[in-house]
């Protein structure tokens, strides 16, 4: 209920200020399981992503947002907890599996599964390369991955910024259902898990026009914050 009255708040506020857009909506099946897998830009992709879909979105998060102090603790957890946003531990072995098994419980109940595949937002905008999670989702579930790309939202409010720009229209795209089922029942094959996710990728980079980098995101963002410390200390 509570990601309802969110969304019914939000709406007309960001189409009156921010005049969003969005391609291909029909293409989300308005029933059963389903896999959204996106690109991510912003913060104000969790505004704008799922604006224009009649079914709710439930996204996986990292704990973070649900376990701060405080006031600024409380606000986050609200909103996260408002859009849809199940929280999972991202340390990785144990807890990567348990992620996998709560992104398979969400579509057994035949929700709208949304994911990142690079696993965190891009630094300067580019495509990076995506974890093969979201293969394993797809192959385990056997259920249709649809490209969700997010456009002008690195733009409007790029990492780092507390405020988005004005005059600048964040739009979204949906793409065509990707069938993977003549990989069924291989989900334990890295090659088959990487082609997969390269493909799903590939289908993003075609939608959201960004040029594509074959690195994953948090290392390409550690290499440039390591670039930029030794150019300070330079």
């Amino acid at each position: 209920m509570f990601y309802w009255v969110v969304k019914a708040i939000l709406w007309p506020f960001l189409h009156v200020i921010f005049r969003p857009w969005a391609e291909g909506v029909e293409n989300v099946p308005k029933e059963g399981p389903v896999i959204l897998a996106g690109n991510h830009l912003s913060f104000a992709d969790h505004f704008f992503g799922a604006l224009f879909l009649p079914r709710k979105v439930i996204s996986l998060g990292k704990a973070e947002y649900f376990t701060g102090k405080g006031v600024k603790g409380v606000v986050s957890r609200a909103f996260f907890s408002g859009v849809g946003t199940v929280p999972i531990d991202r340390s990785g072995g144990k807890a990567s599996e348990a992620a996998l098994r709560t992104g398979l419980r969400i579509l057994g109940e035949g929700e709208v599964l949304g994911i990142y595949p690079e696993g965190t937002r891009s630094h300067d905008g580019r495509l990076y390369k995506g974890k093969t999670g979201v293969a394993r989702l797809a192959l385990e579930s056997r259920v249709p991955v649809i490209p969700w790309a997010m456009v002008n939202t690195f733009e409007m409010m790029p990492p780092g910024r507390p405020l988005p720009r004005l005059g600048i229209r964040p739009g979204v795209k949906f793409g065509k259902p990707l069938d993977f089922s003549r990989y069924y029942g291989m989900e334990e094959d890295r090659l088959v898990l990487r082609a997969v996710t390269d493909e799903i990728m590939y289908a993003l980079m075609e939608l959201s026009g960004q040029e594509y980098v074959d690195k994953y995101a948090a290392s390409a963002k550690a290499d440039a914050a390591r670039t930029a410390k030794e150019t300070r200390r330079g």
